[in-house]
């Protein structure tokens, strides 16, 4: 069931959840297309760990 939640979370908010995923946990947000973007990606709200891994709440 874990599974199937994860995937049509993914499917439905364009995110990847990763390994271990369960309902209210972070999910991973896709990496910025270009540099503005990575830049403005610091006053979202995201929690980044580098400019191309993000993660937020749902």
């Amino acid at each position: 069931m874990r599974l199937v939640a994860a995937l049509q979370t993914s499917d439905k908010h364009g995110v990847a959840t990763p390994e271990g995923w369960q309902p209210g946990d972070k999910v991973i947000v896709p990496p910025p297309q270009t540099q503005q973007a990575a830049d403005a990606r610091g006053s979202e709200g995201y929690e980044c760990s580098d400019w191309y891994f993000c993660k937020k709440s749902l």
